[in-house]
């Protein structure tokens, strides 16, 4: 049987396929196979195609066989295998727990982690990995605060995370080291942020001390006609919005091309001005010039006067349940 390009390659796989240590070890030399675990290949090509997180996902395929049974993944590799998004998080290592308080190690390729997990463990594509709520506080407890904003804000809207779980695995946490900074993130987070945009946005909003925003408002002119759905809004009179351009191409409407979504766009925008709205769009490149968007922004409440229309808040989306298994 032919070896599919994209799929992961074992050494022992490799040789029942005809080829012999020295020449794996020379496909490895020329580039052509990329190792990403111990015996474990990809194709140069494939491999330069992934993203970080889909690297990890190999990486976790190559590496989690090694560890004992009683390791679930945790910390960013949980939040890879749930689909949270991550942002300059390293993915460098397998992080995985094992349910013990002692033992922990770091290797080259994995990272041990030894702490009480609780009863419950998540199931995703055959692998055990910790609760949302439980990989939001291991984060918030280890990453910097803008990255540990981003993942947590994700999996309170994808998953209903509550404040409720949120304090219960704070609670475990309580004499582990940076349980202190894990609560400072744990009492910022809103599930009304729809990308790792917004959530970077709103760190940048607070850090510059303007008034926290609401989100994802629906915007209506006085007759009740539906003009759009904004980022942030202050008071219901300046509005904020994050351009990651992606958005364009993400909600694209049948027949509708990139352009159309622009202009559309435009138009939305001049339609909210003409309701009396001050307008504050920022983007990518604004996020690391945080003090040019909050002087923006603060000019823009300095001359704001009340607006025609009115903004409604948006419903978040249904939780998405994973499948649970106890310890």
């Amino acid at each position: 049987m032919e070896h599919d390009p994209g799929a992961m390659l074992r050494r022992q796989e490799a040789l029942g396929r005809g080829h012999s240590d020295d020449e794996i070890r020379r496909l490895h030399t020329r580039g052509e196979w990329r190792r990403i675990g111990r015996g474990a290949y990809l194709s140069a090509s494939m491999y330069s195609a992934l993203s970080e997180e889909e690297r990890h996902r190999f990486l976790i395929d190559s590496t989690v066989h090694a560890v004992s049974d009683d390791a679930v993944l945790s910390h960013q590799s949980a939040a890879v295998v749930c689909g949270l998004p991550l942002w300059k998080t390293p993915l460098d290592r397998v992080h995985v727990t094992r349910n013990r308080r002692g033992g922990g190690r770091i290797k080259r390729r994995i990272t041990v982690h030894c702490a009480p997990i609780g009863e419950h463990v998540a199931v995703v594509d055959g692998h055990s990995l910790t609760l949302p709520a439980r990989t939001v506080i291991d984060l918030a407890r280890t990453l910097p605060f803008e990255q540990a904003v981003v993942v947590g804000d994700a999996a309170v809207r994808r998953f209903g995370v509550s404040r409720e779980d949120l304090d219960a695995e704070l609670a475990r946490a309580a004499r582990r080291h940076g349980v202190d900074a894990a609560r400072r993130v744990v009492r910022f987070l809103s599930g009304h942020s729809e990308s790792v945009g917004e959530s970077r946005s709103r760190v940048m909003l607070s850090s510059a001390g303007l008034p926290v925003p609401s989100q994802q408002g629906e915007v209506f002119e006085p007759g009740g006609r539906r003009i759009g759905r904004v980022d942030f809004h202050f008071d219901g009179i300046v509005l904020g919005e994050f351009d990651g351009r992606v958005k364009y191409g993400r909600l694209l409407k049948p027949g509708q091309s990139p352009g159309d979504a622009v202009f559309a766009e435009k138009q939305r925008e001049d339609a909210l001005r003409d309701l009396g709205f001050q307008v504050v769009r920022w983007t990518w490149d604004d996020l690391e010039s945080p003090g040019q968007v909050a002087e923006r922004v603060r000019r823009a409440i300095a001359r704001a006067a009340t607006p025609r229309g009115c903004v409604m808040q948006a419903p978040l989306p249904s939780a998405q349940r994973l499948t649970v298994r106890s310890l």
